[in-house]
């Protein structure tokens, strides 16, 4: 990967100026004879996508938000605003990779025309995978492109595979870190804020990766990814509370040996692996492993009872269908009303466990069915945030 005579890989990144979009640039401005940045996407955030764009002078630059866009300084005709920009910058002809670091169900059909497209996804937007996973990887197989997972726990996995035949796995063991609140109980949580909730003890992210994180709907997000990424059905796999995040995750096969993948948190390194996969790029910044520094590794079950959403989206995804589609609406929406104060803690399980149960699953074949299950599920999931008793978590 260091010879001076190969191409740079050109990288498009969709949600550039987020936790991961600003990571990936800080690895790629260390390597600047191994990448070039030719797309740059964000929603809202013109000032920060202005500052990255005149640094590395992309042939592409896009603000979602169409009103944020009109908000620019006038920066050129390569600039453009809105939703279809968006589209067309994930199949931009000019790049070799795709990096989805948008947030949400927004990035599902900026993913499928990255793989109809051929293009490498190097992909951090999960709810591609757990609301459109079917019709990702026939995306993928269609366009002959990559699908490369930037999650730590999927980069983990991935890395421990190398070389390895999908049938000799006998099980999947992805880590969390128990996020703020580990080992506090369900009527402790009942009094915790959005401000508490966003302190992350290992990891840096951004406020709805936090969230999701602190009531481990983010790690039954994982789980449905894993399933089908790896093809392995829900009985095998599993999940613990790893307090360290230095192993993210194991994998067992079916001679009884594991392997492990372990590292100090962070996403640049997935990331790196990301871009240049299946090969190794050397980066002397990222921090060299301690195994005396990092000691003692502990690990403790998941709480079911504390977090219920686990339980709640890794059932939605054995159902299948667009159930995790509705999962991920309706989180997404009691993600938000906890944020801005309008729903307690616990009220998020609620609202997520009342919407699944008013919405029929239905089959997945095309985008469209998905696009409607989103629909409903956060329609009939506000409309529960709106819900006096289950605002107050009185509910029961």
């Amino acid at each position: 990967m260091n010879g001076s005579s190969t191409p740079p890989i050109r990288v498009a990144i969709l949600g550039s100026t987020g936790s991961i979009g600003v990571s990936a640039l800080s690895v790629i401005e260390r390597h600047p004879q191994r990448f070039q940045v030719v797309a740059l996407a964000a929603n809202r955030s013109v000032e920060r996508l202005e500052v990255q764009a005149a640094r590395h002078d992309p042939l592409r630059v896009v603000v979602a938000d169409q009103e944020a866009y009109r908000s620019c300084r006038d920066n050129g005709t390569h600039w453009r605003g809105g939703r279809s920009a968006l589209l067309e910058l994930a199949e931009l002809e000019e790049a070799d990779v795709v990096v989805n670091a948008l947030v949400g169900f927004a990035g599902l059909e900026p993913s499928l025309r990255a793989l109809e497209a051929g293009k490498r996804l190097a992909l951090a937007n999960k709810e591609s995978l757990v609301t459109g996973g079917d019709l990702l990887l026939q995306a993928l197989e269609k366009g002959d492109g990559e699908l490369v997972p930037i999650d730590s726990e999927h980069s983990a996995i991935l890395q421990c595979l190398e070389g390895c035949s999908r049938k000799e796995v006998q099980r999947l063991v992805l880590t969390a870190s128990g996020g703020p609140f580990r080992g506090w109980s369900p009527e402790r949580l009942a009094g915790v804020g959005a401000e508490d909730a966003l302190r992350h003890p290992t990891w840096e992210m951004g406020a709805k990766i936090s969230i999701d994180s602190a009531t481990l709907a983010n790690k039954a997000l994982e789980v449905i990814e894993a399933h089908l990424l790896y093809q392995v059905s829900y009985d095998r796999i599993d999940a613990v509370v790893h307090p360290q995040s230095i192993i993210h995750s194991f994998v067992e096969f079916v001679d009884g040996s594991v392997m492990a993948q372990l590292g100090f948190p962070t996403m640049e390194l997935p990331i790196l692996y990301a871009l240049t996969y299946p090969q190794r790029l050397d980066d002397v910044v990222l921090r060299t492993f301690d195994p005396v520094g990092s000691s003692p590794l502990t690990f403790e079950e998941v709480d079911g009872d504390a977090f219920p959403l686990f339980g709640i989206g890794v059932a939605a995804g054995r159902t299948g269908g667009t159930a995790p589609t509705v999962f991920n609406a309706a989180n997404e929406i009691a993600v938000a009303a906890f944020l801005d104060g309008t729903l307690t803690f616990p009220g998020m399980a609620r609202v997520v466990e009342g919407t699944l149960d008013r919405v029929d699953p239905e089959p997945v074949s095309e985008i469209q069915g998905v696009l409607e299950a989103d629909r409903k599920g956060r329609r009939i999931a506000t409309d529960l945030t709106t819900r006096r008793s289950i605002a107050a978590g009185t509910d029961g």
